[in-house]
């Protein structure tokens, strides 16, 4: 799970930008589409487990945001998303680290969340996850898999394939690895 040279400078640069809008940068994708490259930015913050439910919501004063909603410790919302859009966007414009033409996205993970470094799925053992491989592992490339251990030392995860056959896979050769959502 290593990012590009480019990918790494704009997450350099986008970083401190992301967390002036108190909220943690989860991750991004830059991806060169010919004349309009998209630069894709994830965003993620704690969700408060003491937070009231939505239906029994009182609206305190005190806990508003600074735009005047209720804060309800919920993880990332529009309004953090707009936030981030407009300081990271003036950061670009300034910076201009991107040539020519380009969309910027910015998103929660979401439910099928992305991950982007082996420390950000430790919360997720246990859990299915979906691979794909640089180099095949027991003759595969693409799976889906129980996430069974994640080593951030030694920068190996373990997972369990069918018929509890568990495999070590080296966190450099992971190309992509998301969260597969199970209701």
């Amino acid at each position: 799970m290593k990012l590009s040279n480019k990918t790494q400078t704009l997450y350099d640069m986008i970083a401190p930008a992301v967390s002036a809008c108190d909220v943690e940068l989860w991750g991004l994708e830059f991806l060169p589409q010919g004349k309009r490259s998209l630069l894709r930015i994830y965003i993620d913050k704690p969700v408060d487990p003491n937070a009231p439910p939505e239906e029994s919501q009182s609206v305190d004063e005190s806990a508003l945001d600074e735009n005047g909603e209720p804060d309800q410790g919920r993880g990332i919302g529009v309004q953090d998303c707009v936030n981030v859009t407009h300081q990271v966007g003036a950061l670009l414009d300034v910076h201009d680290p991107i040539s020519g033409e380009y969309s910027l996205e910015v998103s929660s993970p979401g439910w099928d969340r992305p991950f982007f470094s082996l420390s950000q799925m430790q919360d997720y053992i246990g859990q299915q996850v979906a691979l794909r491989l640089i180099t095949a592992v027991d003759n595969r490339r693409k799976f889906q898999a129980k996430l069974v251990a994640v080593d951030v030392e030694a920068e190996t995860i373990q997972v369990e394939v069918e018929k509890a056959q568990v495999l070590d896979i080296d966190g450099h050769n992971i190309d992509k690895a998301n969260l597969v959502f199970q209701d």
